[in-house]
């Protein structure tokens, strides 16, 4: 069946109320999932054989405020930008201007890598599939939570994160990489990314709602609030952008926009009009597994889908769901996460967008979109995935309070504290200052204004960083190691909770003194 880019529309309910998906039984399952999972607002897309079944938009964009979202509301689809990432290049391969393995370093001037090795082996394709060897979220804290840091100094820090494990030996997901693809993009085309994004995708596509930064956004813009529990009390924040990491994570959309975006996925690079976005052949290696995914045992909950296979691409996830092949991704921002899902298989897409940090949410819908056309029996899944939130959360709250009883809380520093104070290096984050506050000890990273907060003292030489925005939901230990002489020869840092985000990498620094007349860093 010949495909097409659908035609702008601009009603705030569902396009066609197709018997294909019964929208009252959607409507019901999007608000018990609205209700369940404490989320303000969600918009839905389903598109099925080219054309657009299900467009609509639940709930309110911001807590207190009546405006409801529409499909033309914009969301931050976080890591949903990475495919438009890879999909750039491949256009930049079908021009004939790069081959996926070409070497990196030949085509990036100044890329660099911890391993030389790794330096010199690592191709374009590698960038894109999350086998570098970095550790999962390795060099995260460059960009998040907002930092100063150019997309040329992350680049350029790239260098100095250590590796995890051997080149192409192991999965773990990393955001730094596709920067360096961003770069590359613009190296190669001669245009920035966001100018490539814009000509290359948003403009044959008419997707007239989206951006390539949430800085483009004015105050009159149909937009959500992002929204995240603070002391268990759900609160609206500000948007935070990632304009210096642009090419992994920064598009902000509209699900109007991504049904016309996953037709075209669907319709492997076509637009229906005789003009292509990328060739079949391009579309196809967009889609081949390069990258073995570990598949766990699912909760008792989600039994009935459990994996076979899964593996990552360029930019997507593959794995099989009821027998079919599923071709997903998920974006996780503070305050908002959104999957898109599709089975090429049946030419049908699903877009989740909502403005809060609950995964349940997007699951339980997109399993729902899912099953209907694989005729699957209907399932409660926002029960199912409530259940096995509600024991992760026990289950991480029970770490934190088995480490709190092991806690020797009659322990004391082994130094006055103020010689716990001063400027810390790690070689790629750069500085952090531990600085007197009060009576106490205070700590903030100088390139990230958001993670800043004081010190409570844990036992002997660790102490717990609890930040002012109570809304990171990632407090971490700190902890000080001593010379022989008694002066602190490093620091390092944890994560306090289980559920803390992974790119929070406070793990992987290695903290140091260094001289009060030494330049910041």
């Amino acid at each position: 069946m010949r495909l097409s880019v659908p035609a702008r529309v601009t009603v705030a309910w569902s396009l066609i109320a197709l018997p294909l998906l019964a929208q009252d039984y959607l409507d019901n399952v999007v608000e018990h999932a609205r209700k369940e999972f404490n989320v303000p607002g969600i918009a839905v897309a389903v598109v099925k054989d080219g054309q657009v079944v299900v467009l609509k938009g639940y709930g309110v964009r911001r807590l207190g405020n009546p405006a409801p979202v529409t499909p033309h509301t914009i969301f931050g689809i976080a890591s949903n930008s990475k495919i438009f990432t890879s999909a750039a290049l491949a256009m930049l391969v079908d021009e004939g201007k790069l081959n996926w393995d070409d070497r990196v370093v030949d085509r990036l001037p100044g890329f660099e890598m911890s391993d030389p090795y790794v330096t010199r082996e690592m191709r374009i394709r590698d960038l894109l599939c999350h086998r570098s060897g970095l550790p999962l979220g390795g060099g995260d804290l460059m960009f998040w939570p907002a930092s100063d840091f150019t997309s040329d100094q992350i680049n350029y820090r790239l260098r100095f994160v250590p590796l995890g494990t051997s080149f192409r030996s192991a999965y773990a997901y990393d955001n730094i990489l596709y920067n360096s693809a961003g770069a590359l993009i613009r190296q190669i085309s001669g245009k920035s990314w966001a100018e490539f994004i814009r000509e290359r995708f948003f403009s044959p596509l008419n997707m007239r709602d989206s951006k390539t930064s949430i800085r483009d956004i004015d105050a009159s813009t149909d937009v959500v609030a992002p929204h995240a529990l603070e002391d268990g009390k759900l609160r609206s924040l500000e948007h935070m952008p990632l304009d210096n990491n642009a090419p992994a994570g920064a598009i902000v959309s509209s699900v109007d926009d991504l049904s016309r975006w996953v037709i075209a996925l669907l319709n492997k690079g076509a637009l229906g009009n005789g003009k292509r976005l990328f060739s079949e052949k391009q579309a196809r290696i967009l889609w081949t597994p390069l990258t073995i995914l570990p598949i766990a045992d699912p909760s008792p909950e989600l039994a009935g889908v459990q994996a076979h296979f899964s593996d990552y691409a360029m930019g997507e996830v593959l794995q099989d769901y009821r027998g079919h092949l599923l071709v997903w991704h998920t974006g996780g921002l503070q305050g908002m996460v959104s999957i898109v899902a599709m089975l090429p298989e049946l030419n049908v897409g699903v877009v989740v967008l909502t403005n809060q940090e609950e995964v349940g949410a997007f699951q339980s819908i997109a399993n729902t979109v899912l099953d209907h056309f694989l005729d699957a029996p209907q399932k409660d899944w926002v029960t199912a995935y409530a259940a096995v939130t509600k024991r992760r959360t026990e289950e991480a709250e029970k770490t934190v309070r088995e480490a709190a009883g092991k806690r020797d809380a009659s322990s004391k520093p082994s130094l006055s504290l103020a010689s716990y104070t001063g400027r810390y290096r790690d070689p790629w984050y750069g500085d952090i200052v531990v600085e007197t506050k009060g009576e106490g000890l205070a700590i903030r990273f100088t390139h990230t204004p958001g993670l800043a907060g004081k010190l409570e003292h844990w036992q002997q030489d660790t102490f717990i960083a609890h930040w002012d925005d109570r809304s990171l939901l990632a407090d971490a230990y700190i902890t000080f190691s001593l010379n022989p002489d008694g002066t602190i020869e490093r620091a390092k840092m944890k994560a306090v909770s289980p559920l803390t985000d992974f790119s929070f990498d406070f793990h992987d620094l290695v903290l140091k003194p260094v001289a009060k007349d030494t330049p910041p860093y």
